[in-house]
């Protein structure tokens, strides 16, 4: 029946199903709540498939940051690198904290559309679900690097000082970081395969392009302000702030430069998936 603008079906003598102008935006949010479960299996099932027919499953989690921060280590140490007075196992293993789940969630969530593309192209459903449970996957690799971090701690019989309670903040801005930037990839690479040749090299380009083996006080002053343009900047030393609690380490001006890098990449990566994603069954 139409009634004006509106469209109803009749399903049964219980169910309606209601095709109004504009209507589709407004449901796109609760569609979001509706569709958890498959939120909750994406996410799970990515899990599962990562250490799936491994001799040591899930420990690679633990293997993959204490081998990263062993080889960062020795290459900080051999170049002679500033730690910031601070043990230098620690100075890499915190900033190997949120680039770890930086580049992982670019990298799991940006081929997250083209790898469920027969789910994509078949079924309807929010499709922000996918890449979101790519992130939130990658979230979990990122506590189990939370636990080495703190047994390294525990080794170097280090306490952390106070502003320790003001890293939930920053581990916010890392997520907020990696899903605006996953968005980003996911809805490019439906349309250009090229990004699956340049999110690797980007980032291994952006591992040296952040302050992960150096301090952002090593870079001059009057370049600061526009090496913090990179977003990772303020979270990586946000991150070392609240661990290793060192004044220095924190650059407040390129700290709000990078806060809103933050937010701006979060926006636009969400305006620009909404916008191409009623595309995505048709070219994927």
């Amino acid at each position: 029946m139409l009634y004006g603008r509106v469209f109803i079906i009749q399903l049964n003598m219980d169910d309606e199903l209601i095709i109004e102008a504009g209507r589709e935006e407004r449901q796109y949010w609760h569609d979001l709540w509706r569709y958890r479960e498959l939120f909750v299996f994406l996410a799970w099932r990515d899990i599962l498939v990562r250490y799936k027919q491994t001799v040591v499953g899930v420990a690679w989690g633990l293997i993959r940051p204490a081998l990263a921060v062993f080889v960062l280590t020795m290459v900080g140490k051999v170049g002679k690198l500033s730690s910031g007075g601070v043990n230098h196992a620690l100075f890499i293993a915190s900033a190997m904290l949120p680039w770890q789940f930086f580049s992982t969630a670019l990298s799991e969530s940006g081929n997250s559309l083209v790898g469920n593309s027969n789910l994509i192209s078949k079924v309807y459903f929010p499709r922000l679900i996918v890449p979101a449970s790519s992130v939130i996957t990658s979230f979990v690799d990122f506590l189990v690097t939370t636990v080495f971090v703190s047994a390294l701690m525990v080794w170097f019989h280090f306490v952390p000082p106070a502003t320790v309670f003001l890293l939930p903040f920053f581990v916010v801005l890392a997520f907020a970081a990696s899903f605006g930037a996953g968005l980003w990839i996911a809805a490019l690479m439906v349309k250009y395969r090229d990004f699956r040749f340049i999110v690797p090299f980007t980032v291994q380009f952006g591992l040296y392009a952040s302050p992960v083996l150096i301090m952002s006080s090593s870079v001059p002053e009057r370049w600061r302000l526009l090496y913090s343009l990179n977003p990772l900047v303020g979270i990586i030393d946000g991150f070392r702030w609240c661990l290793l609690g060192h004044q220095n380490l924190l650059y407040w001006p390129g700290f709000a430069v990078s806060v809103a890098g933050v937010i701006i990449l979060g926006v636009t990566g969400l305006w620009y998936f909404r916008k191409t994603e009623r595309t995505f069954a048709d070219v994927i």
